[in-house]
């Protein structure tokens, strides 16, 4: 049987293991009060930047003019793209798996844009030859990147694949500038061609 000077002992050490910081791991003060609240904080700079990301993909696309001119913007803004992955030598390959996913990004949302906005204004139009025929086309974009996210980053046959995929795009985007999409245009009113525009921008937001 314990004597009292052994049970004041235990006593004292329990309450010294109590202000040690011996705590339960359901404890939401201290370190871990601290972690929870470091991990709050790196979230909602997760969601601000998604959203300021949104708000800026909105704000641009509003600021490039009507649909035709937005989409002509966008065309410089990957072929720009196409110039920096161009510039890259075969030992960057991580910084040319970024500049391809980069460019997988933008034709992605363009793509989404023209085939749920444009192409269907075009058949509405009655130019349902223009809008099979480059929304073909789209396949071909899908297949290129495909096939450059599998290839070896360091081979000399990915650099003349871009190339060879960079001369489609560029045909793609003449025939759009030069011909389609001016005729959509002018057989639209002012009020359409707002619609379209609105209709469009939104489309590229849910994408960003």
């Amino acid at each position: 049987m314990a004597t009292k000077t052994e049970s004041k002992q235990r006593s004292n050490n329990r309450n010294s293991n109590r202000s040690n910081g011996n705590k339960s791991a359901f404890n939401w003060g201290g370190d871990t009060g601290v972690l929870f609240g470091a991990a709050l904080a790196g979230a909602a700079v997760g969601i601000a930047a998604n959203m300021g990301r949104k708000l800026f993909v909105q704000a641009t696309s509003g600021a490039m003019g009507d649909w035709a001119d937005a989409l002509a913007t966008e065309h410089k803004m990957t072929l720009a793209i196409f110039d920096k992955i161009e510039a890259t030598s075969d030992d960057q390959t991580m910084m040319r798996t970024t500049l391809l996913a980069k460019l997988k990004y933008a034709l992605t949302k363009h793509a989404l844009e023209e085939e749920n906005v444009i192409y269907p204004a075009l058949r509405h139009a009655n130019s349902v030859h223009d809008a099979d025929t480059l929304e073909s086309e789209h396949g071909y974009v899908k297949t290129h990147l495909y096939e450059l996210e599998t290839m070896a980053k360091d081979s000399p046959e990915w650099l003349a694949r871009v190339r060879d995929f960079r001369s489609m795009i560029e045909h793609h985007m003449q025939m759009e500038e030069n011909e389609v999409f001016p005729a959509l245009r002018s057989q639209l009113s002012d009020e359409q061609n707002s619609k379209l525009s609105a209709m469009m921008n939104k489309e590229g937001y849910k994408f960003a």
